[in-house]
């Protein structure tokens, strides 16, 4: 019985680990993905000072 002591916390480990990548892919996308990436992308044009990013103001 030793080597299910042994092996228990591993198996319980794997699964939650399991369980923590299936939410983050699950949450990934849906209705403010495109907010999302647009404010990303935003942020990186300013940060490296691209053309596209300056408004005509």
């Amino acid at each position: 019985m030793d080597y299910v002591s042994a092996l228990l916390p591993p198996v319980v480990m794997a699964v939650f680990f399991i369980g923590v990548i299936r939410v983050i892919v699950k949450t990934q996308g849906g209705a403010n993905k495109t907010k999302e990436d647009a404010a990303v992308d935003a942020a990186l044009a300013r940060a490296e000072g691209s053309p596209a990013a300056k408004t005509d103001a």
